[in-house]
This record gives structure tokens, C-alpha cells and sequence, in this order.
């Protein structure tokens, strides 16, 4: 339901004429998930799809690690790397709690900054077999993973989220390999910012868009080509239906297609069937690296192009009033 009522926003300002697309705006949301959401924006023109993709990339901001304070690392990865390491780590924290740090603070504090500690020590297990050579039987800790951050609340943070689960997005991200004796402790400070500045900061694994296949037959396909044209698309994409006693072929779903042009390989086929693409229906996925719901990014891309659109024409209303 949430992302329903994000595209619910999306589809309202739209028809309230923020954004100047055609009277056919629509937007269908086809699959959701904890992760990926995938939705047909229907209506717009190309530049709009590509600055809300471009958006998505590198304009909605996250949390993450931005300063990492080392204060021992005997581990083989030198310490540039492990802090490079643990800056990539997505950290499950709405971003929308947090202020922008200023450039010229050195502290943190608690309404610009989350920290987290890293502190553990490899050592030998005295109830290991004597014969094994299993590293995981052998040495206590020897792998460290990002289930070992923990979260050290600055300031009154602890009150004012006491129920926030802020931690790493996934526990089994492997950080470093240690052997007894090497131990690493640093403690790291996480800002706001966004993938325009740092790639960190990005919250979207892949946010992509596709116009909607158009595939058409020119005539009625029946027989053996009708079975050669189902093998030349995606799964899906034409079915075999049996009129009369005759394998007769009819496009099922274009939008499962992938453009493959396998077509173009028979003489008998190409000039039966034209290919053609929906030019104001695009197809985007939207898969988030976990720091957010799929649906909130959406919303969150939303505003940062509406703001941008207010912030355009009113400095055509300044220049023009000059």
C-alpha cells in the first residue's frame, strides 16, 4: 500500500500540472517487493523519464560511512582499504531523520551524524580437534562480517530513536579475514549525501526504464510458422492457439519481450510481423540497495524533481520581473 500511495503523489501533482505531460499520464504499478518495484509510467516524454532515472541515481540522499577513525587494525587490509570497505557498506537509516553536515564541522552530533563501532579479535579455539585444518573449526572470529557493527548512539540519540534498527542492510557482507592475534578497532561516522558526490551514497542498486514492446502480425500465422515465430521471442511473448483444428499464432504479451531481432533470421517471417515500440510508455525497475523501501524512493525522487521544476520557473519569474 505504500507504494501505491507514492504513485498516488507522483499521479496527482502530474495532473495538476507540475510537470507539463499529456492529458494521458498514468502510472500502473505492475510488481512489488521488499526490494523491487517495477511500474509503467505512461504519457511522459523521454527527458522526464531519464532526469527521474538520473535522480533515482544520484540525487536522493542515504546515510552512510564517511569518516572511519582507526584505532588498531593489525589485519592484512591496510587501513585506506578497510575504511574504502566499510564506506560501500549500505546502513539501513532513513535519511530523512538526519540533517546535511557542514563542511567545516569536524564533530559529529546527534542530528547530523550516526556512529558506529567496529571491535573484534581473532583467537585460536581450545575445543578444536587437534588433526582439523578447518579455519571455522580452528579460530574464533577469523571472519569479520558487517553483523559485527554496532550502533553507539551520539548524544540524546538513543532517546530519539528508540525503536530505530540502525545497522548494516545485510549481516553476511564479509569486511576482513583475521588469525589470532589481529584484531581491528575503528570507530566510523555516517552523514547525509547523495551518489552525485559519492557513489555510497546511491540508494538504488539498479534503477533502469524500457519502452514497451509493440509487436504486430501483418497477417495470420498458422503451421510449422506459427511454431518457428513462438521460438523466435521470449517466453511468453506468442502463444499457439488451436483454431479449427490449425496452430494459429497470436501475441500473448509484447511486454515480456526482449528485442532479440531472432526474427530477422527467417526470409519467410520477417516481413510478417512489425516491431515497434510505445514512444510515451516506459517500463522502469526500480531495485533499492535496502537503505529504503523501493516505493519511498520513489516518493523521494518525486520531490527532488518537483523542487527542481519550482526552482526553474522561478528563476524565469526572477529574470523575467529583471
Amino acid at each position: 500500500m505504500a507504494a501505491r500511495g507514492g504513485v498516488e503523489e507522483m499521479r496527482n501533482r502530474v495532473i495538476l500540472g507540475e510537470f507539463g505531460v499529456r492529458n494521458n499520464f498514468r502510472v500502473d504499478v505492475i510488481h512489488m517487493d521488499e526490494n523491487t518495484l517495477e511500474f509503467d509510467m505512461v504519457g511522459i516524454d523521454a527527458a522526464i523519464a531519464n532526469a527521474f532515472r538520473r535522480i533515482l541515481l544520484a540525487e536522493v540522499p542515504t546515510m552512510a560511512v564517511e569518516k572511519v577513525f582507526v584505532y588498531n587494525n593489525t589485519s592484512i587490509v591496510q587501513d585506506e582499504i578497510l575504511a574504502h570497505r566499510l564506506g560501500l557498506i549500505p546502513i539501513r537509516a532513513d535519511p530523512r531523520l538526519f540533517e546535511y553536515k557542514n563542511q567545516g564541522d569536524e564533530e559529529g552530533t546527534e542530528i547530523d551524524t550516526l556512529q558506529f563501532q567496529l571491535k573484534i579479535k581473532c583467537s585460536r579455539n581450545p575445543h578444536s580437534a587437534r588433526e582439523s585444518s578447518d579455519p571455522n573449526e580452528l579460530y574464533i572470529n577469523h571472519k569479520v562480517y558487517s553483523k559485527h557493527i554496532t550502533w553507539v548512539p551520539l548524544g540524546n540519540q538513543a532517546d530519539l530513536f528508540p525503536d530505530a534498527d540502525l545497522r548494516p542492510v545485510h549481516d553476511d557482507i564479509l569486511i576482513a579475514q583475521l588469525r589470532p592475534g589481529q584484531e581491528i578497532d575503528v570507530l566510523m561516522h555516517c552523514v547525509k549525501g547523495i551518489g552525485k558526490d559519492h557513489a555510497k551514497f546511491s540508494p538504488v542498486a539498479t534503477a533502469s526504464y524500457r519502452l514497451l514492446p509493440d509487436i504486430t502480425l501483418l497477417q495470420p500465422i498458422e503451421g510449422e510458422a506459427a511454431e518457428t515465430l513462438k521460438k523466435c521471442f521470449s517466453p511468453g511473448v506468442i502463444e499457439i492457439q488451436n483454431i479449427k483444428g490449425k496452430k494459429v499464432a497470436r501475441v500473448a504479451n509484447a511486454r515480456m519481450d526482449t528485442f532479440s531481432r531472432e526474427i530477422f533470421r527467417h526470409d519467410d517471417l520477417k516481413n510478417l510481423v512489425r516491431l515497434a515500440r510505445v514512444r510515451d510508455h516506459y517500463i522502469f525497475s526500480v531495485e533499492s540497495t535496502g537503505v529504503l523501501p523501493p516505493d519511498v524512493l520513489v516518493s523521494e525522487a518525486i520531490k527532488v524533481l518537483i523542487g527542481k521544476c519550482r526552482r526553474f520557473l522561478d528563476e524565469l519569474d526572477s529574470n523575467h520581473m529583471d
